[in-house]
Order: C-alpha cells, then structure tokens, then sequence
C-alpha cells in the first residue's frame, strides 16, 4: 500500500464539525469514504494518483514513494520544463496550487504541464478539472506580483493496453503470486479491506500538535527571493483556495474554540485569551475555525491583499476585557454586570434553584 494517512493531521479528527470533504471529492475512484466523521479507504482499490494528497489542505494524505518536496528541488536540478502525469511524477493531481507556484517562481525556464495526457484511471475527468483549477488559480495569483506564468500541453500522451491494465487492475483483486508465503497473502486481504482510522490517546495528544504544512514553507521560502513590488494587488477571497484573511464581528464570545483548534496555528492568542491573533501566511483556509464557530463570528475578508507574501503580518482580529472572578478567582471574559465567571454564575443559579424548591416543598 503505497497510500499513507496521517489520522492526526486530519480536520476531520480534530473537530466532529468539520465539513471537510476535499479528499472524498476528488477521488477518480471513489474509494474514499468517511467512516465515523474520519476519512476511509480500501487500499486495493486506490490508483495512487495522488490526488489526495494534492487536496488536503492540512497534507494528511501521502504517498510514501514520493514527496513533493525532494521533487521541487529535482526539478530545479535537472532543468526539466515539462511535466505529465506517470512519467515526472504519479499526477499533476499530486501538485496543489501552492507546489505549482513554487516551481513556476523558483526556476527560470517556464513550466508546461501536460493536462491532457493525464490517463491515471477511473474518473481522470475529474483529476483534469482539478488540474486545471491549479493551473488556472497558480497563473492568477502569479500574475499579480510576477511574470512567471504555467503553459499548458494540449497533446495526449498514448498508454499502451499494458499500462492502462496496471492502471485499472486494482478495481478487480487479485491474489496471484500472493500465495508464496502466508504473510503476502494476509497482505492482500487487508489491501482489499476498508481501512478505518480510530481516535486513539496517541492520535489525540498530536492533535494537539500545531503544524504548518510543508507546501507552504516551500512557498514562503520561494518568495523571500522574489524582489518585492512597489504596489500589491488585492484579489477576491473566493478565487483563493489554499490561505485566507480574516475577520472577527461583535457577536464573539471568546469561547476560545477557535484558536485552540486551528491545525496551524494561524489561530492564536496570548497567555491570557485577551485577544485573538491571525497570520495569514500560516492559514490553509482548511475553514475549520468557521465550522466550529457556534456564533458564526469568524469571517473571510472579501480580497486578499498578496502583500500578505512578501511582508507577512499578524494582525489582531479582536480583544477582549479580561478580569478575576470574584468568586473562584479564575480569568474570564468580562462584559458586564457582576464580576462573575459563567461557570460561577451558573452554579449560584443552580443553587437558587434548589433553595426555592427546598422552600416549597
């Protein structure tokens, strides 16, 4: 099984409201599932063409013969142009909008992908939108700060039946030559099986874990060498998919949730929970934050600011009047009215309560 999954690093572990289904969606053979709110799937039925991977934004999906990143600096060192699909790499699938970027800046000579020739099996109609849809948002936010720009193939590369067999094989199981010894043959069973994930105290104490993926330090690193503009473009939130600005409106209560939950970090605050902070060169617009925001108080700037690249800031998005509360001396959000925390404030309440019913009884 080449296909590897980071349970941890999955939206979907951390939170039950997420909604997340980028790695679901673009499956050309719909092997992925979700399985009690976690991502599923059955190994024998994956092409591997990588499209998962390219997808998640937290990259909680891998292939363990490949990595986009010894690939970036293999492409700088062997001065290709081209690119195609199983013969560079798995997929351009494999490639998200921010891999794609990285190579268009990071290299003099100009990328040509072949999106035509992409016949990784099953549904590869919907890899070739995907593909497209990187391209197509790579070039836009490229265009705005540089020259560099990503030219499409429009040929179709021939696969010979053999091939096309090798793609397709793993609709149909297969134990031939698994049965040499006991331990292939229990191989090829659990491949044909669905493999669920589980949320055990290993997985939940690296949830915990704030983690920026490796796609966007590449990025970043890639555009501290590009020379900085004397304007800055500002670009419609929703033709960004991979990062997002942000703000904060008056209906926040502070609970906390959001910060403590980004996988990023892009989420934070200070020793207090008086403020919350956002970078937006750590955000992978995963909308976690957003899903688990009872209040819906958290909201995507309309344009994004491509300054954010070059001279990223964090920027406090709303503060808060922290106090002690009187009672049990703990900090809370204060906005009014006696200096009690809710927990405090609910349990007096509770109390009252019984007194009265002890009263009539």
């Amino acid at each position: 099984m080449n296909l590897a999954f980071d349970v941890a690093s999955c939206v979907r572990a951390t939170s039950k409201f997420s909604e997340c289904t980028r790695c679901v969606d673009i499956c050309p053979v719909s092997t992925i599932e979700i399985v009690d709110n976690i991502p599923a799937f059955t190994p024998s039925a994956c092409i591997e063409c990588g499209g998962c991977v390219g997808a998640c934004p937290t990259e909680s999906f891998s292939l363990k013969n490949f990595s986009a990143v010894n690939f970036f600096f293999e492409m700088l060192e062997s001065k290709q142009t081209h690119l195609s699909c199983q013969t560079n790499l798995p997929c351009l699938s494999t490639l998200s909008v921010e891999h794609l970027m990285a190579l268009a800046l990071g290299r003099d000579e100009p990328l040509v992908m072949n999106v035509e020739g992409c016949n990784c099996g099953g549904d590869s109609d919907k890899l070739k939108e995907q593909i497209e849809a990187n391209i197509e948002e790579a070039n836009f936010v490229l265009e705005s700060f540089s020259d560099k720009q990503i030219q499409r193939e429009t040929f179709e590369l021939e696969h010979s039946p053999e091939e096309e067999s090798v793609s397709d094989r793993r609709s149909l199981f297969s134990l031939k030559g698994a049965l040499k010894n006991k331990q292939s043959f229990d191989e090829a069973v659990d491949a044909d099986e669905l493999k669920a994930f589980a949320l055990d105290s290993d997985v939940i104490s690296r949830i915990k874990d704030k983690k920026i993926p490796d796609r966007r330090k590449l990025l970043f690193s890639v555009l501290k060498r590009v020379g900085k503009q004397e304007h800055y473009d500002v670009l419609s939130s929703e033709d960004i998919s991979f990062t997002s600005q942000k703000f904060v409106d008056e209906s926040c209560t502070n609970c906390q949730i959001c910060y403590r939950i980004c996988p990023t970090g892009a989420l934070s605050s200070d020793n207090r929970f008086s403020v919350i902070n956002f970078d937006a060169m750590m955000c992978v617009k995963c909308h976690l934050c957003h899903d688990v925001c009872e209040p819906d108080s958290i909201q995507l700037q309309p344009g994004f600011e491509i300054k954010e690249f070059f001279e990223p800031t964090q920027r406090t998005l709303a503060t808060f009047n922290i106090k002690r509360c009187n009672e049990c001396g703990n900090n809370f959000t204060y906005t009014g009215g006696l200096q009690e925390c809710p927990r405090c404030r609910v349990e007096e309440e509770e109390a009252m309560e019984l007194h009265q019913n002890a009263k009539k009884m």
